[in-house]
């Protein structure tokens, strides 16, 4: 979904009466939000936000490159921290549809040479959908002290935490784990027989329209990608810096679990496909962001790879994602056909205060 029309720095306000004043005012009192926001440099990024298919409010803020003074754009491209999650499930959930594997299926019934052969046969997809497999995570010490190089395929996160004990029995808690979908990136590459990349490149991206999006390697040039911004960086304070940038800190290629690219554009283009059935048929795209474990938030249940919440009643369905230098964060509105995409590089809760200043006005 392109909205070429929309240009660096215009926020489109409905007015029209026939499009609801409603709308007129969302977008005007977001602006209003985010000027403040910017002014106290407390944002830097894209908002983009759209009713049914028409974008009420679209504008970029702040800069992709302080260095050279870049500004961002509306077709910026951002990471996505753990928004990639969305897309491996949904990848899951095409390969249950195509009958290629069951989400009772345990991890060895499709990675008979999985690392940790107990943990395979205990864990089911269901698990590690729903992050209740109890497998440790890989961001520890390990990593952060590892040359990011040694991280670019599926396969190089293993020895971080395959072998490590489970942290529970599966299905016993909700515990989030980056590691569980790492795992099932394997399992997509596994079932499907193609590289897990070139699996979402080909049924994800390219159907729903996403032509600004892949897990990009930072050592390749890639045009109009932000650069992370962070005040979290060991040792910011100490050496009186306010903002470092995050390109050691975070990895050199997302994957299934996160670190990806994309665009509000994007994000957008996602959640029209799967609301129209580009991606999933209906039912399959019920099950799939419908609320299935407690998160320990009120109103918050995690689905495959989505968070089911409600605010006021209202339902809303998508995920985020925050590191250092990085918070993005997509809400589908079931009830009301909103669809809000905040991206930032900077640190949470950068795109999270955006997103919930939309759903007070949205939701109210």
């Amino acid at each position: 979904m392109r909205f070429p029309h929309l240009t660096l720095g215009f926020a489109l306000l409905v007015v029209h009466a026939s499009r609801g004043a409603d709308d007129a005012e969302v977008a005007k009192q977001i602006e209003s939000f985010l000027e403040k926001q910017v002014a106290s440099d407390r944002f830097s990024g894209s908002v983009l936000v759209v009713k049914g298919d028409r974008p009420i409010f679209k504008k970029a803020y702040g800069l992709a490159s302080k260095s050279y003074q870049v500004p961002n754009r509306p077709d910026t491209k951002f990471n996505l921290g753990s928004m990639n999650k969305m897309f491996t499930a949904v990848a899951i959930v095409q390969l249950a549809e195509q009958g290629k594997l069951n989400f009772s299926d345990p991890i060895i019934k499709h990675w008979p040479d999985f690392p940790n052969k107990t943990a395979a046969k205990k864990i089911t997809i269901h698990h590690l959908l729903t992050h209740t497999s109890g497998l440790a995570d890989y961001f520890g010490n390990e990593f952060m002290k590892s040359s990011r190089d040694r991280f670019r395929k599926i396969d190089d996160y293993l020895p971080l935490f395959a072998n490590k004990p489970l942290e529970f029995e599966p299905g016993k808690r909700f515990r989030y784990s980056n590691a569980g979908f790492m795992v099932l990136g394997g399992i997509v590459q596994r079932a499907s027989g193609q590289d897990y990349f070139d699996y979402v490149r080909e049924r994800i991206y390219k159907p729903a329209g996403m032509s600004n999006t892949d897990c990009y390697d930072l050592d390749e040039e890639t045009p109009n990608l932000a650069i992370g911004y962070t005040r979290e960086a060991p040792g910011a304070a100490r050496k009186g810096k306010g903002w470092q940038n995050n390109i050691f800190l975070h990895v050199i290629r997302g994957g299934p679990a996160g670190g990806g690219y994309s665009t509000t554009e994007d994000l957008v283009a996602f959640a029209a496909a799967l609301r129209n059935q580009k991606l999933l048929s209906s039912k399959s795209t019920e099950l799939l962001w419908s609320g299935k474990v407690d998160t320990g938030r009120s109103g918050s249940k995690y689905a495959y790879g989505f968070f089911d919440e409600k605010m006021h009643g209202k339902r809303i369905v998508g995920h985020g994602g925050g590191f250092s230098g990085i918070n993005s964060k997509l809400d589908i509105y079931l009830d009301s056909d909103y669809t809000v995409a905040v991206m930032s590089n900077y640190d949470p809760p950068a795109a999270e205060r955006v997103s919930q200043e939309l759903r007070n006005l949205i939701c109210r």
